[in-house]
């Protein structure tokens, strides 16, 4: 039993153990805040399909939520969750105050 729980902790993925695609994505996300799918791909000249994985791929490690877009309810929204951005800034500053 404890082998499929240390497998279980194993196989949790962060940011950093993401494709460059989805981190790119993120970057999107972080830079121009909160986009549609199409915005996504337009930003970042990836394919459709390569920012559909990157967002589901964000998604399940919970650093991106997925909201209706009301300006066009076939499309959906996506923006970084709060905890994530202040993680990122946080390690920024971790970065910069130990030099």
């Amino acid at each position: 039993m404890a082998e499929t729980e240390q497998d279980a902790l194993d196989d949790v993925e962060t940011l950093e153990d993401l494709p460059p695609s989805a981190k790119l994505v993120f970057k999107v996300l972080e830079y121009n805040g909160a986009l549609t799918q199409k915005g996504i791909v337009e930003e970042s000249m990836l394919s459709a399909r390569t920012v559909r994985y990157a967002l589901e791929r964000l998604e399940r490690i919970g650093v991106v939520d997925e909201d209706v877009y009301f300006a066009d309810a076939r499309q959906n929204l996506y923006e970084l969750t709060e905890p994530a951005t202040e993680v990122t800034a946080e390690e920024g500053e971790a970065c910069c105050c130990a030099d």
